[in-house]
């Protein structure tokens, strides 16, 4: 049931995502490896899920009613589980609007209305210790070197690279300040903490409302300039790279080719934009269309993903080479996490600038800590040049973690 609620005015435990979160509790939770996300066993259980439930929602606003948020892993291979949740209830705002909808089995008593977690003050501040992971600075170099001769091979024509950070928070941090960090820091990204993954993209993978689709491609990406001149150049220098624009070109190309066969009227501009973030110029491209079949956002997550903007093109073979040279398991960095209505429609972005916090082991003073970045290497990449990019997509969480 969702009911019309005064927005709250403390800070919310147990935070499942930032849209359209915060969630509390975990009614019912769904686990599984080896599976790509909208498979038809993932989709065909959510929409027994949905068909099973009775649904009261006089609001009827985006995420509210029956809701689920998930997210899953970037390489069907992964030792990492997926994950779909369903919360006891969720505090959701659209458009000047709040309410709360609780959630909860037939069995359970009715309330006559929903009452809010109590109030719970942030815990201490803290902060992560970081250092290099399995992939070092210098292995990334290298293993972008065997990426330009795989492209010069034609085994793949883009092949996207990551490497990562790893580190350890004090066991039982309030991870709600690293949630706040990065909403006051990127309000304009999709900030998300789902199972242990947290962080704040700017990319949308896909959204379906109503029956159009939209979705957000970024590839090709500068740094900010040190000043209001220098950052002009960089983002006039972006929009006329030839290498940035072949790499944003296969990125659109792979989401237009994957949702073709699913949309009619699909549409996308001819030339890329350049978007500004607090730390980054990306090379950016709206598209959308019109659902010709009934297809849910978790079905369309399976045409999709991964597209070229976070494994390369051809999309295989460019996951054979990302197995080759990476020397872990991307978990669900790179992977989808958002979340679905029992309509099928729902909002799905790709999880970067983002990093995974496990459970402490017992008696352990620390949780480990593991965060990604990447890069698009094409014919014409510079090692050096794609390692200072990963230290750019970095900032973002490194310093929400400090």
């Amino acid at each position: 049931m969702s009911w019309p609620t005064p927005p709250p005015t403390t800070p919310c435990s147990g935070v499942v995502a930032a849209s359209p979160s915060p969630a509390f509790g975990d009614l019912l939770t769904l686990r599984y490896t080896g599976e790509q996300p909208g498979d038809a066993t993932v989709s065909e259980r959510w929409r027994a899920i949905a068909a099973a439930a009775e649904v009261d929602d006089p609001v009827q606003l985006p995420g509210t009613g029956l809701v689920a948020f998930g997210s899953f892993v970037f390489d069907p291979q992964s030792e990492r589980e997926n994950v779909l949740r369903v919360p006891g209830m969720i505090v959701g705002r659209h458009s000047g609007r709040a309410w709360v909808t609780r959630l909860a089995f037939d069995d359970t008593p009715d309330e006559p209305e929903p009452e809010l977690p109590p109030r719970s003050p942030f815990g201490p501040h803290w902060s992560a210790t970081l250092g290099p992971g399995l992939q070092t600075a210098e292995g990334y170099q290298d293993a972008v070197r065997q990426g330009i001769e795989a492209i010069g091979r034609r085994e793949v024509g883009k092949v996207v690279l990551a490497r990562d950070i790893t580190g350890t928070v004090p066991a039982g941090s309030d991870l709600r300040r690293l949630v706040r960090s990065l909403l006051e820091g990127y309000p304009d990204c999709w900030v998300f903490a789902v199972d242990g993954l947290i962080g704040a993209s700017p990319e949308t993978l896909v959204t379906v409302s109503g029956g159009t689709v939209t979705a957000r491609v970024l590839a090709g990406t500068v740094a900010r300039g040190g000043d209001a001149d220098a950052d002009v150049a960089a983002s006039v220098a972006l929009a006329r790279s030839t290498k940035d624009q072949d790499e944003h070109r296969f990125a659109v190309q792979s989401v237009l080719k994957a949702l073709a066969p699913h949309t009619s009227a699909l549409a996308a501009a001819d030339e890329p934009f350049t978007l500004k973030l607090p730390n980054v110029w990306h090379l950016a491209t709206d598209v959308e269309g019109e659902l010709s079949e009934d297809a849910s956002s978790l079905d369309l997550l399976s045409v999709l993903h991964p597209t070229a903007a976070v494994a390369g093109t051809p999309t295989a073979a460019a996951m054979d080479v990302i197995r080759r040279l990476e020397p872990f398991d991307r978990g669900r960095y790179a992977g989808a996490v958002g979340w679905t209505a029992a309509s099928g429609d729902g909002e799905w972005a790709i999880a970067l600038r983002c990093a995974q916090i496990d459970r402490a082991a017992p008696s352990s003073p620390t949780a480990p800590i593991t965060a990604y970045a990447g890069a698009g290497i094409v014919a014409d990449s510079v090692p050096e040049s794609e390692l200072l990019e990963t230290r750019v997509k970095f900032r973002p969480i490194v310093e929400a973690l400090a």
